[in-house]
């Protein structure tokens, strides 16, 4: 076996790699190719291909988050590994070599997963309403061990308006400590960074080469340990990120339309998903959207397909085509234009809102929001309207961190539908060129190309 180190670099392009000198040359070395991504091209989902070789109509990976139908409720972000379906590369591999181990490092669906080695965040959620940065490890162990070396898991840069380098930078070097202390066979690492600005700002504003710049200082050392261990290295993305300028509101079209449900808590509206004869899970430029009664499809598809800035509308034969054809999808999937984006807002009146919709809350919202990102520029002193709700969380009082907006137009920057162009799209990189064809990488054979860079093609 030949050990392999899989950086997954997100929003890297063919188009931003000029600002990333060493990846840039670890392509020249070696090989780069475009990765053919999947629809929807978003993290739970490519990355599941990618671990399964399997389309989602397999694996079962639809999107972020999808609805539950036997729960009658909207779950984003959930952590178990046994939600994926489908054999993944860590269990090909140990099949074919019981001596392969295998590190897995913030890719997502990580807890519970057969690997030997994992890092996860996982937040601590206190009786009182607080949340404290914590990570989930296996074995339990290395939790300690990497937070004695490391210190805390700086979570709240990890997402929210906080998120910068720092999140990249503490995971980029757990990976060293794990590479040189447990030296696994195959070591994925997860780098977050570049998602934050592209989707803040567009991946034209001028500030992105930094970023990209930034978050490749970070590899230079994996990539130096890697070399070290005599171990191949790959660098891969999951999709890219387009400029938008146009959010779709596609859940207040389906409350207008009067098959949307609200339910009213203290004033505030809430989605009642199992009342409502359609809604829809926003998930970026995807809209997974739940039809209660088949008699309503034609009726429903008209209405989505009637909205500014929707591409397209798939039934189950554009599912089938696209496969997407999973129990878990919606009975019709939005897809964006690539200037759109497809918010979760169900509320007319932003003063009925539910009250996580002004804070960051990636498991309550019933659909994805990249307005989370931002601040609310409304608030005059940003700083200090922070500080006094952290003052509040440090004296044990209860508080509600809403200083999140609900304007979705300064979000700049959005991914989910496969780009019109390879070079704004995706990559893959390796160290071992012989082993890639000519051509685009489809995400479904990234298990293979890594089971062959473990086991055919030496260092």
């Amino acid at each position: 076996m030949t050990p392999t180190l899989v950086l997954n670099v997100v929003g890297l392009t063919p188009a931003l790699l000029a600002h990333a000198p060493q990846l840039r040359a670890l392509a020249q070395a070696g090989a780069v190719r475009p990765l053919a991504t999947v629809l929807p091209a978003v993290t739970t989902t490519v990355q599941s291909t990618m671990l399964t070789g399997a389309p989602p109509r397999e694996h079962g990976i639809v999107a972020n988050g999808w609805y539950f139908r036997d729960l009658s409720e909207i779950w984003l972000w959930r952590q178990s590994n046994r939600l994926v379906q489908g054999e993944k590369v860590w269990e090909a591999a140990k099949r074919r070599d019981p001596n392969f181990s295998c590190a897995q490092l913030f890719w997502w669906y990580n807890m519970y997963a057969s690997v030997d080695y994992a890092v996860t965040p996982r937040p601590m959620y206190l009786a009182d309403g607080r949340k404290l940065p914590d990570i989930h490890t296996h074995p339990a162990s290395l939790r300690d061990e990497l937070q004695d070396a490391l210190g805390e898991f700086p979570l709240f840069r990890f997402w929210g308006p906080g998120a910068d380098i720092a999140s990249s930078r503490w995971i980029a070097q757990s990976a060293l400590h794990v590479l040189h202390h447990q030296r696994p066979t195959l070591t994925m690492v997860y780098l977050p960074h570049l998602d934050y600005d592209l989707q803040r700002f567009g991946p034209n504003h001028p500030g992105i080469p930094a970023q990209v710049a930034a978050v490749d200082a970070l590899c230079a050392p994996l990539i130096a340990k890697a070399r070290e261990l005599g171990a191949h290295v790959v660098v891969l993305s999951e999709y890219g990120i387009t400029e938008v300028s146009r959010p779709v509101h596609v859940n207040r079209a389906l409350r207008q339309a009067g098959w949307l449900k609200v339910r009213v808590e203290r004033g505030r509206e809430q989605l009642d998903a199992g009342a409502s004869d359609a809604f829809a899970v926003a998930d970026h430029q995807i809209a997974h959207v739940y039809v209660a009664r088949p008699e309503l499809l034609p009726e429903v598809a008209a209405c989505l397909k009637a909205l500014p800035g929707v591409e397209t509308v798939l039934d189950e034969a554009g599912k089938r085509a696209a496969g997407l054809d999973h129990a878990r999808s919606g009975e019709l999937v939005a897809v964006a234009q690539a200037d759109s984006w497809f918010t979760y807002y169900h509320f007319l009146d932003d003063e009925r809102a539910p009250d996580f919709a002004r804070t960051v809350d990636i498991h309550r919202k019933p659909g994805y929001d990249p307005v989370e990102l931002f601040i609310d520029p409304k608030i005059r002193f940003p700083k200090l309207a922070v500080a006094s709700r952290l003052a509040r969380k440090a004296l044990g009082m209860r508080y509600l961190m809403d200083v999140i907006g609900l304007d979705a137009t300064v979000v700049r920057g959005s991914h989910g539908r496969p780009t019109d162009r390879p070079e704004d799209g995706p990559l893959f990189i390796t160290t071992a060129p012989g082993l890639l064809a000519d051509g685009p990488v489809p995400a479904a054979a990234v298990k293979q190309l890594l089971l062959d860079h473990l086991f055919e093609g030496a260092a």
